[in-house]
């Protein structure tokens, strides 16, 4: 096969510079490793399928803790976006009465043949959304596992485990087809080291994929229990993951709490659903249904500006979404409303508007639902208050809030202290609303209790008493004034005592 001209003059400069980058990346250092990304930039734009320099930059980006980079260099890969794009000419579902579904995929070519093939769903899911290939051990194991951590980190939990799997699947065929025409003295060597080995990238798969497993797990049966209409237990599944000392990825943690938030919504408790949308919106500051969600719990305790202020800014998010003809995020971030429902959505959401600032005109601002707020209801008593706001005291204090942050998984560290600093700001106007709220029913309990009060004097008052009780209530101001006048001669003649003690010096220290 003749070699290309233009290839013969530039391999020398291609290999020269993968010489130089894998120079650069063994020493490891962050800023080596950014020089060596320049390097294989320079190098795929000479050979843009050069398979070395794309594993290199992969590799390099995913040290860099760059996630959507590696994830915009290998988007072709991720099995949603795939299944997505598939251009399937005719599905067809089988009956009921089968016990799985089955997808039936007629050929695109224009032959008259009617035959076709039927998979599962699941190993059509398999063999699709992994993007498997009969050349895929050709093109190399290493896109899958790189990707998938990837995805782990950006909160892709499906694609990620499909993607490690299928890596670890592939490593372990190459493995054992190496192995075979290995020695026995190669296994003795390999077993018989003591020293301890530094963790592989097959230990990292692993444990990322029993991790990935475990929040599945509990985000169903979270899912399950919402669905089921137990909130309490929805609450605690989601609760495990939130509050788990690995932290979960950023993007899977918006989803777990707008999902927590709506089942605080349902089970009454105003309080934490708010303080999950503020944590889902400081983590995500565009995430059209946290602030609905947020909207609504305000408009149900009657502060209409913390409402109007929330379906403003979600206006200008439907505008912007509206000017730019695409969602907010990257191409593979999940979103809960489709870009044909935005219209719809903003003509409802501009009449919502008009409504909120007629009622602030007309004075129906200031009489907030506190009781709502805190959980109680009208007419408790002062214990049950006091309980209910210790409580939420203890529960969204704006340092407690930080310290969670600190275990979250943040994609980009730099954005962490305007994470944090969102999330402080948001905590704090809660907590202050929430002792607002405390003292705003503390002054009703005060006034209904001295209002008892005055009612149970008017009784008395109203109410003659026979002869013995007004000789009882006589005996005890008598008994009264008596105790009064012994504390008093007592306390007479202990100050007498004092001034003869000084006077004669007793108090003085003796002296030799």
């Amino acid at each position: 096969m003749a070699i290309h001209p233009w290839w013969k003059r530039n391999r020398k400069k291609v290999d020269k510079y993968m010489k130089n980058a894998k120079d650069l990346i063994t020493s490891q250092d962050p800023n080596d490793i950014v020089s060596a990304l320049s390097l294989l930039n320079s190098t795929l734009s000479i050979s843009p399928n050069h398979e070395l320099a794309l594993e290199l930059k992969a590799r390099s980006l995913l040290y860099l803790r760059r996630f959507k980079d590696v994830a915009v260099l290998l988007h072709d890969y991720i099995p949603s976006l795939r299944t997505d794009n598939e251009d399937v000419s005719s599905v067809v579902v089988a009956s009921s009465e089968l016990s799985s579904l089955r997808l039936l995929l007629l050929s695109d070519s224009p032959s008259h043949d009617s035959s076709f093939k039927c998979f599962s769903y699941s190993y059509l899911k398999k063999k699709v959304m992994a993007g498997l290939s009969n050349n895929s051990e050709v093109q190399g194991q290493w896109r899958y596992l790189v990707l998938g951590q990837a995805c782990y980190h950006l909160g892709l939990m499906d694609d990620a485990i499909i993607l490690l799997q299928t890596g670890k699947r592939l490593a372990t065929a190459e493995l054992r087809r190496e192995s075979i025409c290995w020695s026995d003295d190669s296994f003795i060597l390999f077993t018989s080291e003591s020293q301890p080995q530094p963790i592989t990238e097959s230990e990292i798969v692993s444990q990322m994929l029993s991790q990935i497993k475990l929040f599945l797990r509990r985000r169903t049966a979270a899912l399950a229990a919402l669905d089921a209409g137990l909130y309490s237990e929805s609450i605690r599944h989601f609760s495990k993951i939130i509050d788990s000392r690995r932290g979960a990825p950023q993007s899977f943690l918006v989803d777990c709490l707008i999902r927590r938030a709506s089942a605080y919504k349902s089970a009454g408790r105003i309080a934490d659903s708010i303080a999950d949308c503020n944590l889902t919106l400081a983590l995500d500051p565009s995430c059209l249904e946290a602030l609905e969600t947020r909207a609504e719990l305000f408009r149900s305790i009657r502060c209409f500006p913390d409402s109007l202020h929330d379906l403003e800014h979600l206006k200008l998010l439907f505008n912007s979404i509206l000017r730019d003809r695409s969602l907010t995020g990257p191409v593979w971030k999940r979103h809960n409303v489709r870009y044909r429902e935005i219209p719809a959505k903003l003509c409802e959401l501009t009449s919502n508007i008009k409504q909120m600032k007629e009622r602030i005109t007309n004075g129906e601002n200031g009489n907030e639902d506190y009781y709502s707020l805190i959980g109680i209801e009208c007419g408790c008593s002062r214990s049950e208050l006091n309980r209910a706001y210790l409580l939420l005291n203890l529960r969204h204090k704006p340092e407690r809030s930080m310290t969670s942050i600190d275990r979250f998984d943040i994609i980009d560290e730099e954005e962490l202290a305007s994470v944090k600093n969102r999330a402080r700001m948001s905590t704090l106007l809660l907590y202050r609303l929430i002792q607002k709220g405390y003292y705003a029913v503390m002054r009703d309990i005060e006034t209904v209790e001295a209002d008892k009060a005055v009612a149970i004097d008017n009784r008395r008052i109203e109410t003659p008493m026979d002869g013995n009780k007004a000789v009882a209530m006589a005996v005890v101001r008598k008994s009264n004034n008596n105790l009064n006048v012994v504390k008093g001669v007592f306390c007479r003649d202990m100050a007498a005592v004092g001034s003869l003690i000084s006077r004669a010096g007793l108090g003085q220290p003796i002296t030799v």
